[in-house]
């Protein structure tokens, strides 16, 4: 495939190095720790004066990326929390910056401002952590899966109509990824994917962002299992999902977010088995109770996490719903003592 010819991002040999020495680590859940913060209809909408240049009629409380232009402190000092805890990769603050998922919130001009800022933000919170204890950390930009399906009917009574596009996703993803690159960031993480369809949409738009730039950023695949099937929604097992992306050769493959760690486990086994990359984890802290909250402590998530490396499964981990800082630090301290899974690519 031809565009395996661009030239390499110059960070992508640090990566690699790094993630052969020892299992990486990726931040938790920036969702779980805004919610924390109480914040009101105004401080998302920036109404108190932030200088924000994007405004929409409908209200933004709970449109969580837009804070990266209304309340950029705030979302620093997260991503700063993670990296001090013990994160080697944040992600950007982008899992809704799509003109598709912004269209629920009437901002899909804000699109590039929302991913280039995402990326100056995390990157001045890692500046910092670095600054500290001279750790090399990297910006992984996130690009969520949409609202949207490619794959299946949202219409019972007509299986045969799409809500969405490929070329849609390819149009919407292209913008997003256009923008987190032009912020610097150092890595693509294409994560919570349901719908494989949508992920090669978001493949597709990044070769061709990284064929107009003259420069290939490593990407990063994580797909989500919806349920006890051991599938993703749009019916994959983990072999094919694998085998539906690997043409991507991505830096990793892995699963991340809907089951807690000990309902993953499984299914991570089997990705790891036939996959010839690196391999990502990034579990809920359990499953939801009945308020949606999250109730395993970072020891508990840490210990099954720390199964995963024990038996060779992962080269990074971290955490997704649910999981804060202090997580992060459990999971990073219970996988130190174990070698990364082995990789004969």
């Amino acid at each position: 495939m031809h565009h395996f010819t661009i030239p390499q991002h110059p960070r992508q040999a640090e990566i690699a190095a790094l993630v052969r020495e020892r299992i990486l680590i990726l931040d938790g859940a920036m969702g779980t720790m805004i919610q924390s913060l109480g914040l009101s209809e105004d401080d998302y909408s920036g109404k108190g004066g932030c200088g924000c240049a994007h405004h929409s009629e409908h209200p933004q409380k709970g449109n969580n990326d837009l804070l990266t232009l209304t309340q950029p402190k705030a979302i620093e000092d997260i991503h700063f929390d993670f990296a001090m805890a013990g994160a080697d990769i944040v992600e950007t603050n982008t899992f809704s910056s799509t003109t598709i998922a912004q269209a629920d919130y009437g901002l899909e001009t804000a699109v590039a401002d929302l991913n280039r800022e995402a990326v100056r933000v995390a990157r001045r919170a890692l500046d910092r952590a670095t600054d500290i204890d001279g750790r090399p950390r990297f910006v992984a930009g996130a690009v969520g899966p949409t609202n949207r399906t490619a794959s299946i009917s949202p219409d019972v009574n007509n299986p045969g109509y799409r809500a969405v596009t490929f070329d849609d996703l390819r149009r919407a993803y292209g913008e997003q990824i256009r923008a987190l690159i032009e912020g610097g960031a150092d890595l693509i993480l294409i994560e919570t994917i349901f719908d494989t369809l949508n992920a090669k949409a978001a493949i597709f738009a990044a070769f061709e962002a990284f064929a107009e730039r003259g420069q290939r950023l490593p990407v990063m695949i994580s797909g989500t299992i919806t349920d006890a099937s051991g599938r993703t929604l749009s019916g994959q097992t983990p072999t094919a999902f694998w085998h539906s992306v690997a043409h991507a050769r991505p830096f990793s493959i892995g699963l991340n977010c809907a089951l807690g760690a000990a309902a993953m486990r499984p299914h991570l086994a089997e990705l790891s088995a036939v996959a010839d990359t690196f391999t990502c984890a990034y579990p809920n802290a359990g499953l939801p109770n009945a308020f949606g909250q999250y109730d395993e402590t970072p020891e508990q998530t840490a210990a099954q996490i720390a199964d995963f490396a024990r038996e060779g499964l992962v080269n990074l981990t971290g955490g997704c719903c649910g999981t804060t800082p202090e997580h992060i630090r459990a999971i990073a301290e219970a996988v130190a003592p174990f070698t990364p899974r082995e990789v004969s690519a």
